[in-house]
């Protein structure tokens, strides 16, 4: 019986590849995606990797409370609490979606005190895209 031999970022021989909490971001994009069922909020760095991310649902709403404002404020400030302790000061923020927790996260970034440089709205708009479908006749 040979051993088998563990990979290279296991626990079990004691070496990881990369820290999360040892990496320092000083910018970073923070995106939110806003629906009307959800908010989803994305922390990454200027690549694009994503550093910490947050959702109504794994901050414990359940149901038609993930859509509130409410819901959108904590899910923003989850995100945002874990990079600032890693030390991100400025961020570009894009948001996207139609949902009511657009302005509420928005509200709870600017307070979080991460210098905001920009705001994008970066919503998919349809140029006339798909056809309707075929009007009822009854």
């Amino acid at each position: 019986m040979e051993k088998p031999i563990p990979k290279v970022g296991s626990r079990r021989n004691g070496r990881s590849s990369a820290r999360k909490s040892a990496r320092r971001i000083p910018k970073g994009v923070i995106h939110v995606q806003a629906s009307f069922n959800n908010t989803i909020v994305t922390v990454t760095d200027v690549r694009g990797r994503v550093i910490p991310w947050s959702s109504a649902g794994t901050c414990g709403f359940k149901g038609t409370r993930r859509g509130t404002p409410f819901a959108a404020q904590t899910v923003a400030g989850n995100a945002i609490r874990a990079v600032v302790d890693q030390g991100m000061q400025r961020a570009e923020v894009m948001i996207k979606g139609p949902g009511l927790g657009r302005d509420a996260s928005l509200r709870a970034i600017r307070r979080s005190g991460i210098l905001l440089s920009f705001v994008r709205d970066v919503t998919p708009m349809p140029h006339n895209g798909c056809r309707p479908p075929k009007k009822r006749r009854v």
